[in-house]
């Protein structure tokens, strides 16, 4: 059971009994269980609650918190208030909270974040120009800096320095020269197996892994755990270094991307707050609009087998082996979009592979059509009314369809991805219905090459 559970009935009778007791009872929990703890509490009890606690104690709760817990306790907190516990927060969670909120509440805080310190008001003002999924608006600028002059023990005395102001671990040193450029890395690991009177330019690394701030973060994150960083400089067209983003960050964004491309896969629109918070009209937005349009889709099956009836008619038991048929090249399109849209994701895949990806999925689908036509043509031939010749259209059919289906599920999110939209809107659900009509038109053109005595017979042209 999770901690909050435990705690937060506890917590609203000492706030209500004796708040200053707060304090006391949260000195021995981890900020992320007292994020949690927070999280379970009314927004005016979670207000009151970081009101008993001095800034720098609420900030590392507070950042903690979900994007839409901040909005709703900002506003019940007096401003200046707010601003205090803003200003001990980490630079890229603070830029963070400052993004969430509305703009009347955001320059009514950021107005008093001036007061309180200008630094990083000026830090929120920075790192906000910066595109909300970009490197720039991920990276903080709190990170350990010093000139490549100095020696080792220099250097741990700023990572001393800097850990007394900031709570951000620290993972490197950066040797910044005159001209303010990037010159070199140390870590920690070198520094401390360093001698303390060495040159810190005798363990520089100077071969520097780095992002500019517009990249996506998606590709920050392909990049670290290609090059298997903890944490990555941001640097400009100059070599100058803006910031850093660290490996908790990265973290959250491959979540909140995963989770945005699973909800995508099935149909729905990426959900803004978490599953319990949403509201009921936001899930009926959501998921009806794509419900409507998958629904609409679906007129061109029932479009397609009106057409098509004659021949079902003419073609005994036909209309039984349909649902199978179309559900076969659904499935198969579904399993081919979603390797690819993972490939994208991950980088395995570039737009550019689509040749080499249409014919791998076309040959791999010939194949998986084969073995289900077999299985197919075996499962007609056990019904004693049914013809040979029926028992290869549904073999022929399966395999013209999971060919179908593995080339159009591949190549869709590739088209998508080179317009320019996210690959994972071509959801599964959406990818099985466009296969559905292609399904019925290639089984209504094999049963007519195979089949066309059958069909002649019955007067259908």
């Amino acid at each position: 059971m999770r901690l909050a559970r435990l705690l937060g009935p506890d917590l609203k009778q000492i706030l209500k009994e004796d708040p200053d007791e707060v304090r006391e009872l949260l000195e021995e929990i981890h900020p992320e269980d007292l994020a949690d703890i927070v999280g379970e509490l009314d927004p005016d009890e979670a207000a009151k609650l970081l009101a008993q606690l001095s800034a720098k104690d609420a900030a590392p709760i507070f950042e903690r918190l979900e994007e839409d817990e901040q909005g709703e306790i900002a506003p019940l907190m007096p401003p200046e208030s707010i601003a205090h516990i803003a200003s001990e927060m980490a630079p890229d969670d603070r830029a963070d909270f400052f993004s969430g909120l509305p703009v009347s509440v955001g320059d009514v805080i950021l107005e008093k974040l001036e007061v309180v310190d200008p630094e990083a008001a000026e830090d929120v003002r920075e790192l906000e120009k910066w595109p909300e999924t970009s490197a720039g608006h991920l990276m903080t600028t709190a990170y350990v800096h010093v000139s490549p002059d100095v020696n080792v023990r220099e250097a741990i005395e700023a990572v001393r320095a800097h850990a007394e102001d900031h709570q951000e671990n620290v993972y490197n040193v950066y040797a910044i020269d005159s001209n303010e450029k990037l010159v070199g890395i140390a870590s920690l690991r070198d520094l401390l197996l360093a001698s303390p009177l060495l040159g810190l330019s005798e363990i520089l690394q100077t071969n520097i892994i780095s992002v500019k701030p517009n990249d996506d973060q998606e590709d920050v994150a392909r990049r670290m755990a290609r090059y298997d960083l903890n944490v990555i400089p941001v640097l400009d067209e100059r070599d100058v270094i803006l910031g850093v983003i660290t490996i908790d960050d990265i973290i959250d964004v491959l979540t909140a991307e995963q989770t945005e491309d699973v909800q995508k896969l099935g149909g729905v629109e990426p959900l803004d707050v978490p599953y319990f918070k949403t509201s009921f009209l936001s899930f009926i937005r959501k998921r009806g609009i794509w419900l409507v349009v998958l629904f609409v889709e679906e007129f061109f099956t029932q479009t397609a087998l009106r057409y098509y009836d004659p021949v079902f008619e003419a073609v005994k038991g036909a209309a039984y082996y349909v649902p199978l048929l179309i559900s076969t090249g659904g499935n198969s399109g579904s399993q081919s979009s979603t390797l690819i849209i993972r490939g994208l994701a991950v980088g395995e895949i570039k737009p550019r592979d689509w040749w080499r990806i249409l014919v791998r999925e076309a040959v791999m689908g010939l194949s998986l059509g084969v073995l289900l036509g077999t299985i197919g043509f075996g499962r007609v031939l056990m019904y004693p009314e049914q013809h040979i010749n029926f028992a290869l259209t549904v073999a022929l059919t399966l395999v013209g369809i999971v060919m179908t289906g593995c080339t159009v599920g591949a190549m869709l999110p590739l088209v998508l991805k080179r317009v320019g939209v996210d690959p994972a809107t071509s959801s599964t659900p959406f990818i099985a219905s466009l296969v559905d009509v292609i399904g019925i038109v290639i089984f209504v053109h094999v049963a007519k090459l195979v089949m066309a005595n059958v069909i002649a017979a019955a007067g259908v042209h």
